[in-house]
């Protein structure tokens, strides 16, 4: 059985949707993940995806092609030439599966099934409920469930990644923290200042830092940084970023797609949550973790890529020494 999951979302969500990939490898083979630009480098470190078909919808992201520009007729055809069995749409939050299910019915595709709300018509062979409040992980696997794919005997359901290269070149000898400042939206940030007081502080506690950041992000870990800490600002690619996550203690950062990452790899994880999405559903998971923020902050919910309440309370009143104290949470945990 040939199947196709389609993920149009961001870097985290295809890393949430890991587990559910995983589900429908059980028994079905080859296994086709379809994604955008922003969450392709994500499909390639998913275990159980045989290839990965890139195409940019104009109904998601934040800043999606035109209509005109899309390609649609292009990507129908080559799904159509694949002749897929049977495919599972895992819409991002807040978008409906119809647009794809209505692209996967030019193509021919027999069986299709997502979750959503709202009727579906003949577009949808399976139409799963989705819970408000379950976790985007979970709520992926009870989807792939619902068309007939369950996790294989003994998959924990946790998310993962391939096996990732040894970055010891990267990063030096020794156990380290990773702090990583960055984050997609400014309503997730904490602020660049208090992340390097943290910094020193771990560092004045023994720990070696190491900060993480992308290409676009060298001018804000230089900073974070200071001389304390090992800067890999624009340094890494996805999958070396993995490898220096599954080699570290514990991460430290908002809530962004690196933190699945290091939920992927098995890291513990100290999460500065602002609350603007529903920390039950995008928390990291399925690793030992610290949540701070204020969760019932007035800018909880509203999806903001600007925090709405002056000063950014709900993260800023998070102090340096909140982050030391969380991640000595997590070493004892992990010692015990």
């Amino acid at each position: 059985m040939k199947a196709l999951v389609v993920c149009g979302d961001d870097f985290g969500g295809v890393l949430l949707a890991g587990p559910a990939v995983r589900a429908v490898a059980a028994q079905a083979s080859p296994v086709t993940l379809m994604t955008g630009p922003r969450g392709a480098p994500a499909a390639r470190l998913l275990p159980d995806v045989d290839d990965v078909l890139v195409w940019e919808a104009p109904w998601e992201g934040a800043r999606p092609p035109a209509a005109a520009d899309a390609d649609t007729d292009g990507v129908v055809r080559r799904v159509r030439e694949a002749a897929y069995d049977v495919a599972l749409i895992l819409a991002p939050d807040g978008m409906s599966p119809l647009p794809a299910a209505l692209l996967l019915r030019m193509a021919h595709v027999p069986r299709i099934g997502a979750a959503g709300d709202g009727p579906a018509g003949t577009l949808l062979d399976v139409h799963a409920p989705r819970p408000r409040d379950r976790h985007e992980a979970r709520a992926a696997l009870d989807t792939a469930a619902a068309l007939g794919f369950l996790p294989r005997t003994g998959d924990d359901g946790r998310l993962r990644v391939l096996p990732t290269p040894d970055t010891t070149a990267l990063t030096g000898n020794g156990p380290y923290v990773v702090v990583h400042p960055g984050a997609g939206a400014a309503s997730r940030a904490w602020s660049p200042d208090r992340c390097a007081e943290a910094v020193a502080l771990l560092a004045d506690a023994g720990h070696r830092v190491v900060v993480t950041g992308g290409p676009d992000e060298t001018a804000l870990t230089r900073h974070v940084s200071g001389a304390t800490a090992v800067d890999l600002g624009g340094r890494t690619d996805p999958r070396h970023l993995a490898g220096v996550l599954r080699a570290a203690d514990a991460f430290v950062g908002g809530d962004t797609g690196v933190a699945h990452l290091a939920a992927a790899t098995g890291t513990p994880v100290v999460s500065l949550f602002a609350p603007v999405f529903p920390a039950e559903r995008w928390a990291p998971y399925g690793v030992p973790s610290v949540l701070l923020g204020d969760q019932k902050a007035a800018c909880a919910g509203t999806g903001a890529r600007h925090c709405p309440v002056p000063g950014h309370p709900c993260l800023n009143e998070v102090t340096p020494q909140d982050v030391v104290s969380a991640v000595h949470k997590l070493l004892r945990a992990d010692d015990a």
